[in-house]
């Protein structure tokens, strides 16, 4: 590896020990093998590397949602099964990803004196919403059309911020997919009503 790739994988080390705001360039440093420079060189500041290690470990979790095993999703997109499949198979990414998703709420309850960090974490998240409306209807990513990401992704990223919220907080009460999928059926059928 070089440098470049030797500070991502230190940075994404530094955030899931010390978390986004307790790590120092020189924690990255030591951690990485590298020096000083070569943060600002690859990366330009170190909030950007860790935005960067940050996105990279989201998408390190992302890879999880899928069933996993060497299983494929096994229901027809848009069907309340499939909407089940898919949220079972992001839960059980809780246990092994806790420290990204407590990560994840770290970020989110900043204020602006990571403003920059924000405007990049804000970035991020379009591209997170147009995965989860391709994970949900099973096509390609760049196929998702600009209107299903700002409406179905930004429905899919508000449940999913809700779930991580829960199953953080206390897993023994959290909502479980069939409990959100018996939710959906039930809204439905009572918009159907009017």
């Amino acid at each position: 590896m070089g440098h470049r790739e030797d500070l991502l994988e230190g940075a994404k080390r530094c955030l899931l020990e010390k978390g986004f705001l307790r790590t120092t360039a020189r924690d990255i440093v030591k951690e990485s093998g590298t020096n000083l420079a070569s943060i600002g060189y690859h990366y330009g500041s170190k909030d950007a590397l860790l935005v960067q290690a940050y996105i990279s470990l989201i998408e390190d979790v992302g890879e999880g949602f899928e069933p996993g095993l060497g299983r494929e999703m096994t229901q027809p997109p848009g069907s309340p099964e499939r909407f089940q499949e898919v949220w079972g198979a992001i839960i059980r990414t809780v246990p092994e990803a806790r420290a990204i998703w407590l990560l994840s709420f770290e970020l989110m309850f900043q204020d602006e004196r990571i403003s920059e960090v924000r405007k990049l974490l804000a970035e991020a998240q379009k591209a997170g919403r147009s995965g989860l409306v391709s994970l949900f209807r099973e096509i390609p990513e760049a196929d998702v059309d600009q209107e299903s990401a700002e409406t179905e992704g930004r429905f899919y990223m508000t449940l999913l911020n809700g779930l991580m919220v829960q199953w953080l907080f206390d897993p023994d009460s959290a909502t479980t997919a069939e409990q959100l999928t018996e939710g959906l059926r039930r809204v439905v059928r009572e918009a159907a009503k009017n």
